[in-house]
């Protein structure tokens, strides 16, 4: 598992989700995500579970019968923010003593009865397999009684649930492919949140798919902890294929394989990937992103060292040099595509030497953006068990901000690769700053802003020469 899964936008994080529906419902639900994409995609799953309960969504949490938190564990901030959130709460419960409050994902699974323990106004506590489950939960707290279901599943993958499409635009949809993480990096808590890695029927996915682009939405991102490892031989684990009878092998569906599928059912629709492990993205998947031009050209590729020492403490399968023979695949078979990395600054027994490996590997690569944090000690992990969490807090900041800094100087670069070229530009929505520009994103997922022409309109395919440019930003016009 990465550090974390590509993060969510900054401004999304803590949004309250609403769903637009016909149905007749008689209580209200305010729900709010943290942390990766997973958890928002997560959180679609539950608005639909509940939709059939009769709870309608709001953006005001004082009007709620149930307030749902998806939480996160990544880092120790994400939990701080939840924790934080909670409290703000406590005078809204004690207004209305009937209202139910709930911690979902995540946090939940690691915390679990503790939760109930620490945060008097939480009701229940759900984690991310358990969701089936909240009819029975919310019964039980109906009836006064506090309620936690966090069970690992073996098999859970939400496959025949169609989600609610919650707080989006209408254009870009997350579908899941996986669940689990199986890889048991030193750092990373999801193994034991989220459990063991299961791929997801390869024909629910495809009539998830189709069933998107009928509504009208125009991209897709499949989503896992880790998408290159999707391996479906007729359900169950994926550390169980070595079980598996020999037809079910010889039938097994991989990543590249559904990968192609898709990008052959849906054929005008963008589809992107997040996120890839080194380790199992092969060089078919490759060979698919260059054999369909719907298939965008960008790819998440966490590293999280440049130093393969500190790569073999974190846990990671694989070494700078096989990263940089991917990297180099990469730029052969797939010229214009676009990289972005999660990167950690401060890991366990970090050596300055081991640092400038980091920065090196990036000078290397020219990643257009990425994701990089200090080193958080994370309860229940590995490194937190066996390793000691001895960098000064002063070193990890100073290596985090040279990271930052060498990353903004890249990001620059490659932007400024893309100026005085002309680019397909899927239209998102309006741009924050001005509602006379459109905001959409290339193939390479750069940002892309142009003004409104009165001839377009969101979800529309256009082609926009670009002109200038900030380290995160395109600016240019429609032709």
């Amino acid at each position: 598992m990465q550090t974390t899964e590509k993060i969510i936008d900054e401004k999304r994080q803590g949004e309250a989700l609403n769903i637009t529906t016909e149905k007749k419902h008689n209580k209200k639900l305010f729900l709010e995500s943290y942390g990766c994409q997973m958890n928002f995609s997560d959180s679609e799953i539950v608005a639909s579970i509940l939709d059939k309960e009769g709870y309608a969504t709001t953006q005001n949490f004082e009007e709620a019968d149930l307030i749902l938190l998806n939480t996160c564990s990544i880092r120790e901030k994400a939990e701080q923010t939840v924790r934080k959130r909670l409290s703000q709460f406590n005078q809204v419960k004690q207004k209305n003593p009937s209202l139910t409050i709930g911690v979902l994902g995540c946090m939940a699974e690691r915390l679990k009865d503790k939760f109930l323990e620490e945060e008097h106004l939480v009701d229940l506590v759900v984690g991310p397999d358990a969701y089936r489950d909240l009819p029975n939960l919310l019964k039980q707290t109906d009836d006064g009684r506090s309620a936690v279901n966090v069970i690992l599943s073996k098999d859970e993958t939400y496959a025949n649930l169609s989600p609610v499409r919650l707080g989006g635009n209408g254009v870009t949809a997350f579908v899941s492919i996986t669940r689990g993480c199986d890889n048991m990096c030193t750092f990373c808590v999801v193994p034991f949140t989220r459990g063991r890695e299961r791929s997801r029927d390869p024909h629910s996915i495809l009539n998830e798919c189709k069933e998107l682009w009928e509504n009208g939405y125009k991209e897709i991102t499949l989503l896992g902890q880790n998408v290159d490892s999707y391996l479906w031989y007729g359900g169950g684990l994926k550390k169980d294929f070595k079980k598996a009878t020999e037809m079910q092998k010889a039938t097994a569906v991989d990543f590249a394989m559904l990968l192609d599928m898709v990008a052959t059912a849906v054929p005008g629709m963008r589809i992107r990937f997040s996120t890839s492990n080194p380790q199992d993205m092969g060089r078919d998947v490759l060979h698919v992103m260059a054999k369909h031009e719907n298939i965008c050209k960008y790819i998440h590729l966490p590293v999280q060292s440049g130093n393969t020492e500190v790569l073999k403490r974190m846990n990671r399968q694989h070494t700078r040099e096989e990263y940089i023979a991917l990297i180099d695949d990469i730029k052969t078979i797939l010229p214009t595509c676009a990289l972005s990395h999660d990167m950690i600054a401060g890991f366990c027994d970090e050596t300055e030497e081991e640092h400038q490996d980091t920065l090196s590997l990036m000078e290397y690569v020219k990643y257009d953006f990425g994701y990089m944090f200090a080193y958080s000690d994370r309860p229940g992990t590995p490194a937190h068990k066996k390793m000691d969490d001895n960098v000064p807090d002063d070193v990890k900041k100073r290596r985090l901000t040279e990271i930052i800094n060498l990353q903004q100087q890249h990001s620059a670069e490659r932007m400024n690769s893309y100026v005085g070229k002309v680019h397909e530009v899927l239209i998102e929505g309006n741009s924050k700053r001005d509602d006379q520009e459109w905001m959409g994103r290339n193939t390479q997922n750069a940002v892309v802003v142009f003004p409104k022409t009165g001839n377009e309109k969101v979800g529309d395919f256009v082609m926009v020469r670009v002109d200038s440019c900030t380290t995160a930003t395109l600016l240019g016009e429609k032709v």
